[in-house]
C-alpha cells in the first residue's frame, strides 16, 4: 500500500499531544471553559483585566513613525538591543544584540532551535514532568525525545541520570527553570554538574551538546530569589523566552532565542538562525510587539500579589490534607492527589466547579496543577470545592480498605 495523506512526524506529534487535547477539548472542562460559576485553575491565562501599562505600550506603539512601520519585520535591532541589556543585567554575560532572535513567544524560539540543531533521527534529552509541549515539538521535526525524570525527593534535576541517557546521537539537552509544572528553579551546584557533565560528554563524541534553556517564568521569582540561568555555568547554551507570563498576555506572541555569548564563533549560528526562522513560517513576531519591546522589558504582573495567592492557597490545601512542596517560581501548584488515579480525582473536583490541570497530562500522574493566575475571588470560592472533593476521596480509600 502506498504510504498515505499524513505524515507520520505529524502523526507521532499528535500522538504525543493528544491527552491534553481530549482535556480541553472534549472533557468536563471543554463544557464549562469561560463559565463564570466555575473556578478555573487548568491554563496560565489571565482571570483579571491586562496591565494598563500593557495596554497603553500597544496604543502608543501601534501608531506609525514612517511608512515601513508595518512592513515586514525580522529581529528589529531597537529590540535586540534591549533583551541583550536586560540579559546583560540579570545574568552578567556580555550578551550582543546580534545574539538574540526576536521569536513568536517561547514556542517560536523553542521551535527554530529545534529545527536549526536538530537532525531528523537525533536525540533530544527532556525532564519529566516537562511543559507538555515539548515531546510533540520533537517529534514533528523527526528527532526522538529521551526523557528523564527529576529526583522524586526535591524535584531537582537527576545529572546523573542525564548523563547515563547522553548517547552519540544527542544533539541537544532541555531544561526549563524554573519548571512548569514544579516550580523548582535549579540551583547553582546543580547547574554546575549538568555543565560538567555535557562538556565531557561533548567531549567524548566529539561534538558540542547544545543546551536549550526554556526560560519564560524567570521573573516570577519568589522570595526575593535571584534567577540562575544554565547560561551562567555552561557555554554552549541557548535560551528561550516569552513575555507572555511575566505581563500574563499569552495571546500576544513575543519572545526570544538568544545565543549564550560563550558560544564560540557565533556569526554563522546567528545567520543560520535567522534562515531557520524565514524558511520554517516566518517566526517572528508582529512590528507593534517589537516596536514596543522597550516597555515591556520594564513590565510585570504584581509578583508580591502572586505570592500572597500562592501562599494563601498553599495554607488552606495543608490545612486540608493535601501535600505539596512551595514553588520557587512560575504561577502554579502541584499538589498531591488524595488518591492514585489523577484523572479521577480531577473529575471529582470538577464536580465541585473547581477545574484543576490532571498530573498525567504533565507526565506526573497522582498530582495535579493549579494556576494561580486565578482571581482572589476565584480562589476564596475554591476552598469548600478542595475540602469536599478530599473529604470524599478518603472516604471512599476508606470505604475500600474495610471491604478488602
Amino acid at each position: 500500500m502506498s504510504k498515505g495523506l499524513i505524515s507520520e512526524r505529524a502523526l507521532a506529534s499528535a500522538a504525543a499531544k493528544s491527552t491534553l487535547l481530549n482535556y480541553l477539548k472534549d472533557g468536563p472542562y471543554a463544557a464549562r471553559a469561560g463559565d463564570p460559576e466555575i473556578c478555573d485553575f487548568v491554563l496560565g491565562n489571565p482571570h483579571d483585566m491586562p496591565l494598563r501599562a500593557f495596554v497603553n505600550a500597544l496604543k502608543t506603539w501601534v501608531e506609525p513613525r514612517d511608512k515601513n512601520w508595518f512592513a515586514y519585520k525580522l529581529s528589529e535591532e531597537t529590540a535586540q538591543q534591549a533583551v541583550a541589556r536586560g540579559l546583560r543585567d540579570r545574568t552578567g554575560l556580555p550578551f550582543e544584540a546580534d545574539d538574540i532572535a526576536m521569536t513568536n513567544g517561547a514556542f517560536g524560539a523553542i521551535a527554530t532551535a529545534l529545527q536549526a540543531f536538530v537532525d531528523p533521527g537525533e536525540e533530544v534529552i527532556m525532564n519529566l514532568p516537562p511543559w507538555f509541549n515539548y515531546e510533540a515539538m520533537i517529534r514533528l521535526f523527526g528527532a526522538t525525545p529521551v526523557m528523564v525524570r527529576v529526583r522524586a525527593d526535591d524535584l531537582d534535576l537527576d545529572v546523573d541520570a542525564i548523563g547515563a541517557a547522553i548517547s552519540a546521537k544527542t544533539a541537544m539537552v532541555i531544561v526549563n527553570t524554573p519548571n512548569n509544572p514544579t516550580g523548582r528553579m535549579y540551583p547553582a551546584e546543580t547547574l554546575d554538574r549538568l555543565a560538567a557533565v555535557l562538556t565531557d560528554a561533548s567531549a567524548r563524541h566529539g561534538r558540542p551538546i547544545l543546551l536549550l534553556s526554556d526560560e519564560p517564568y524567570s521573573r516570577l521569582m519568589f522570595d526575593g530569589l535571584r534567577f540562575i540561568s544554565p547560561a551562567e555555568h555552561y557555554p554552549y547554551t541557548a535560551i528561550s523566552y516569552s513575555y507572555g507570563k511575566a505581563l500574563l498576555t499569552p495571546g500576544e506572541r513575543i519572545g526570544w532565542l538568544a545565543l549564550s555569548p560563550n558560544i564560540p564563533d557565533r556569526a554563522p549560528l546567528r545567520r543560520l538562525i535567522m534562515t531557520t526562522q524565514v524558511s520554517a513560517g516566518w517566526l517572528f513576531p508582529n512590528a507593534t510587539l517589537q516596536h514596543a519591546i522597550e516597555d515591556l522589558e520594564a513590565m510585570s504582573i504584581d509578583i508580591d500579589h502572586l505570592q500572597r495567592k500562592r501562599d494563601r492557597m498553599i495554607g488552606f490545601l495543608r490545612e486540608i490534607g493535601y501535600q505539596l512542596h512551595v514553588p520557587e517560581g512560575t504561577f502554579y501548584l502541584l499538589p498531591k492527589c488524595p488518591i492514585e488515579d489523577d484523572l479521577a480525582f480531577a473529575e471529582s473536583l470538577a464536580s465541585h466547579n473547581v477545574y484543576v490541570l490532571p498530573g498525567t497530562i504533565c507526565d506526573i500522574p497522582g498530582y495535579f496543577r493549579i494556576s494561580l493566575t486565578a482571581n482572589d475571588e476565584m480562589i476564596d470560592r475554591s476552598v469548600e470545592g478542595f475540602r469536599r472533593a478530599f473529604s470524599e476521596a478518603r472516604s471512599d480509600v476508606a470505604s475500600s480498605a474495610a471491604a478488602s
